[in-house]
């Protein structure tokens, strides 16, 4: 295999920057620019050198083969952060035979091909590089640490054990077995069903972590919306006036409320309207209202008109300001109040938030599911059926292997690796 190498810091200016190479010719090549290595896994300081000229002083970190993020012979140079120092260090090391740049995602996909990460894991790390709140963070650490891989592996022993205690009805099948194994093979199919089921029914919630939640501002025109939203954002995000129908499209601030993502929708107010441009932007309202996961209703005079609040929406009157009553974006009143009530309904709607966190890891989840389901009509039907049920059981076992990437993934692999920054 390759030696790779990378730089593995943010680009640009900075106090340190840090470059990573992994593969066989990793020690050796950092050997060439400082002459001696530090012993593994302690930092050296070391003058780099390459052609007679000194390029910079660096931290040097070696590690070894089986005890490394890649599995592999490491080393990592910490250099000083600017962008000519960084350039002429790769610029050595690109002239080192069985050296090449890393492609996006190869140190960690390295990680994942010699066994140092599962396929969960991997998801979890993308996961933690974006991560902007510290409920995302927190998910994503915990996905890192190997928590999907070690319930799926639990759910893995019991059906396999449970596929064993049918397999073996088949081969005794001419001889009496001494046992009845299907009020066992029932209750571990149960058992694991249901640990199934709710980790299925969190499933949403950790995605909304993941991914943030959208919350739409509703209301008619002139009810204090795009106000509410500055006001919200901090900035002028809206362009606000007296006149009905300035906010003709639906405008976006991403914002931390309590530790989740979520992006606040400020929508066209709702009314009816002959204008074609303004009814273009109510309906694009009422279609992201209707698919936001929280809505807020600023109630003024005018009514509002093509949706009504669903259980859980907050329902406010606008304008404080001038009635004294609700909230204000012009004079702040009830903004904090605001903010707390959209971060409580969000954060219990988080509070069963599941292990898996992706929409692949649900759909393994579904396919499992429906094979026990099958597997244990077929164990109810008696004896005779007893392939059909083992048959059903491989079937999910392979669906909870595909979790961590044992089986079936191949071509998620490029479209994973692909979001990684190069040098990770």
């Amino acid at each position: 295999m390759d030696t790779i190498y990378a730089l593995a810091s943010a680009r640009g200016k900075a106090g340190v920057a840090v470059l990573r190479l992994s593969g066989p010719s990793a020690h050796g090549a950092v050997a060439r620019l400082t002459g001696t290595l530090p012993p593994l896994r302690q930092a050296g300081l070391r003058s780099l050198r390459w052609q007679g000229e000194v390029l910079d002083q660096a931290l040097v970190l070696c590690f070894a083969a089986g005890a490394s993020f890649t599995g592999e012979d490491v080393a990592e140079l910490h250099l000083h952060g600017s962008v000519a120092v960084v350039q002429s260090v790769l610029r050595a090391l690109g002239q080192i035979d069985g050296l090449r740049l890393a492609e996006p995602g190869e140190f960690t996909r390295r990680a994942l091909e010699n066994g140092c990460l599962d396929l969960a894991q991997v998801e979890g790390l993308a996961d933690l590089i974006e991560a902007e709140t510290e409920s995302q963070r927190r998910q994503a650490l915990r996905v890192l640490s190997g928590a999907i891989g070690a319930r799926a592996d639990a759910w893995r022993l019991r059906l396999i054990r449970a596929a064993a205690l049918i397999e073996a009805t088949i081969d005794f099948a001419d001889e009496d077995v001494p046992v009845d194994v299907t009020p066992e093979v029932r209750a571990l199919l149960q058992g694991v069903q249901v640990e199934l089921m709710a980790e299925l029914s969190g499933a949403r919630a950790s995605e909304r972590i993941r991914e943030g939640f959208e919350v739409a501002i509703l209301g008619a025109p002139n009810a204090g919306k795009s106000t509410l939203l500055n006001a919200l954002a901090g900035r002028e995000a809206a362009i606000t006036s007296d006149v009905a129908g300035t906010t003709r499209d639906v405008i976006e601030v991403r914002m931390d409320i309590h530790g989740l993502a979520v992006t606040l929708l400020d929508t066209a107010g709702l009314r009816e309207t002959e204008d074609k441009v303004e009814r273009i932007g109510i309906d694009r309202a009422l279609q992201r209202a209707q698919a936001a996961d929280l809505r807020v209703f600023l109630i003024s005079d005018a009514p509002i008109t093509g949706v009504a609040p669903q259980p859980g929406d907050i329902v406010i009157s606008g304008k404080a300001d001038l009635t004294g009553q609700g909230v204000s974006g012009k004079t702040g009143q009830g903004i904090a109040e605001l903010v707390d009530r959209i971060g409580d309904v969000l954060q219990a709607r988080v509070a069963n938030a599941a292990t898996v966190t992706r929409e692949r890891h649900r759909l393994a989840i579904d396919r499992a599911i429906r094979a026990m389901e099958s597997a244990a009509i077929e164990v109810e039907r008696g004896g005779e059926r007893a392939e059909l049920a083992a048959a059903e059981l491989r079937v999910a076992i392979r669906a909870l292997e595909s979790l961590v990437g044992r089986v079936d993934v191949e071509n998620l692999l490029d479209e994973i690796f692909a979001s990684f920054c190069i040098g990770k």
